[in-house]
């Protein structure tokens, strides 16, 4: 009988966290032991932000990530041209809280 050098993983995708959450912001901190990156949604105009979504990482998963990243946006730019990196103006952050909340 032969090995199955290549097990299958099953996931599951339901509906809420397929539809996804915008960010349009992205902050990113660290331990010795793990990366968290908080996505924002920030709206011009709007003098406070929540948090969306906070993923926590290992180091090893957050290097892994970076690759994987650093990789489709290579592909994406072959194929559509250059994402151009417009500056833009310094936000002040104030997170209030261990909700954020003020």
């Amino acid at each position: 009988m032969e090995e199955n050098k290549d097990p299958q993983i099953n996931i599951e995708l339901d509906q809420e966290i397929a539809e996804g959450t915008y960010s349009n912001l992205a902050i990113i901190n660290h331990s010795v032991s793990e990366f968290i990156v908080d996505f924002i949604n920030i709206m011009p105009g709007v003098p406070k932000a929540k948090v969306k979504s906070r993923i926590i990482l290992t180091p090893q998963h957050a290097k892994r990530l970076t690759k994987a990243l650093l990789d489709n946006v290579r592909k994406f730019e072959q194929a559509h041209g250059e994402i151009k990196d417009y500056e833009q103006p310094p936000i002040p952050m104030n997170f209030g809280g261990t909700t954020g909340e003020a």
